[in-house]
C-alpha cells in the first residue's frame, strides 16, 4: 500500500468507526406510487379521517399502504381529504403533516431526525403531529384518527397540489 494511501486510511478509518458507533439510521423506503403489490389478501385497516373541516370520513385501507398516497387515491372520490405532499415522500416538506390519535401514536415507530425538522416546520404542530408519507399503515393502527390540520404551509408554492402518479 502507497504512503498516501496508507494516510488517507488513517484518516478514514476513524471517521467511520465514529459513525459506527453513534448507529445508523435510516428512514423507511418508501417508493412513489408504491401500490404495484398484492394486496388483496392483506388486513384491511379501517380507520377515520377528519378533514380541515371538522368532518369524519370513515375510510379502510390494507396493511402496508402508505398513508399519504392512500389519501391521494381518496382524493379523487372526496375532495375534502386533501394532504398535499408536495415533495413526494422525500421529507423536503412538511404538508403531509397529520394529527394522530394519541392511543395510535405510540403504534408507531418514533419519527427519524429528518422527519422530526421537517415537522418544526408545520403549522397545527401537535404533539402527536407526524408526516403521512412516513406512516405505513398496519393492523395495529385499525381504528384510529388521523385529522388534517387546519391549513399547511409549501414553501414551494403555495396553491400547488401535485397529482398523484
Amino acid at each position: 500500500m502507497a504512503a498516501s494511501a496508507r494516510n488517507v486510511a488513517a484518516c478514514v478509518r476513524p471517521l467511520l468507526l465514529r459513525a459506527a458507533a453513534r448507529g445508523y439510521r435510516a428512514t423507511q423506503a418508501v417508493r412513489h406510487g408504491d401500490d404495484h403489490g398484492d394486496r388483496e389478501s392483506a388486513a384491511d385497516v379501517p380507520f377515520t379521517i377528519v378533514d380541515r373541516a371538522g368532518k369524519a370520513h370513515a375510510v379502510t385501507a390494507k396493511a402496508g399502504d402508505n398513508l399519504m398516497y392512500f389519501a391521494h387515491k381518496l382524493q379523487a372520490e372526496n375532495p375534502a381529504i386533501v394532504i398535499e405532499g408536495a415533495c413526494e415522500a422525500s421529507l423536503a416538506c412538511s404538508t403531509c403533516h397529520v394529527i394522530l390519535s394519541s392511543q395510535h401514536f405510540d403504534v408507531l415507530d418514533e419519527p427519524s431526525e429528518q422527519e422530526d425538522d421537517m415537522l418544526d416546520m408545520a403549522p397545527c404542530l401537535s404533539a402527536t403531529s407526524r408526516l403521512s408519507c412516513q406512516i405505513v399503515l398496519k393492523p395495529e393502527l385499525a381504528g384510529m384518527t388521523v385529522s388534517l390540520p387546519k391549513f399547511t404551509r409549501n414553501f414551494y408554492v403555495d396553491g400547488h397540489v401535485p397529482e398523484p402518479h
